[in-house]
This record gives structure tokens, sequence and C-alpha cells, in this order.
């Protein structure tokens, strides 16, 4: 498994970090999505390396914006 942070913008409440799980869970390989909304980032644990361009897609489906 691999794990990996991402920085978020954009995020202000228990809601937003649900809309940001659900997104990221649709990506093929995700096991699971930590989000710590007061430090602005998500971290994703998958069974391979995953194209950042579908994590900022999934972020930017959930209104968000991936900073890093």
């Amino acid at each position: 498994m691999t794990g990996t942070t991402y920085g978020v913008s954009g995020m202000a409440c228990g809601h937003c970090a649900a809309f940001v799980t659900e997104e990221i869970e649709r990506i093929p390989g995700v096991g699971a999505v930590a989000v710590d909304v007061a430090g602005g980032t998500v971290t994703v644990t998958s069974d391979r390396d995953l194209d950042v361009a579908d994590v900022r897609a999934a972020v930017e489906e959930a209104g968000y914006e991936l900073t890093r």
C-alpha cells in the first residue's frame, strides 16, 4: 500500500471532508482516504501509485482545489 498526502484548499467543515472523500474513493485502487480539514490536507492510501491528475480531477469534482 502507498500513502500520499495532498494539499487541498477551500475545505471548512466535515461536509467538505465527506465530499472530497467520496470523490477520491471513486479512483480505482484507492483503499482509504483521511481528510484533515484544519490542516488542509488529504492522505490517500492506495494499492498503487496514483496519477495526480486523477486526484486533482476528483478534488475539483468535489468543489475544491488541489494545491500540492
